[in-house]
């Protein structure tokens, strides 16, 4: 059950994590750690940076997608 539950949050996640953790080269696992720890910790404050930032790669990834279909033509 809680193989279920981990595996359905790695597969519709935002890539934030993931982002952060290629960026600077930290494990994904204690990047995720640390978003739990603090968000319990500031009471919701790095959840807001969390959609915030899914928000930004969301829109960032689109921008790319149309720049490169724009330059094919």
């Amino acid at each position: 059950m809680l193989q279920r539950i981990i595996t359905f949050f790695e597969r519709y996640s935002f890539g934030v994590c993931t982002y952060l953790g290629e960026k600077f080269k930290i494990s994904q696992t204690k990047i995720r750690l640390f978003f739990i720890y603090s968000s319990f910790l500031a009471v919701g404050f790095p959840l807001i940076f969390y959609f915030f930032a899914a928000f930004v790669l969301d829109i960032r990834s689109y921008v790319k997608k149309i720049r490169i279909q724009f330059w094919d033509i």
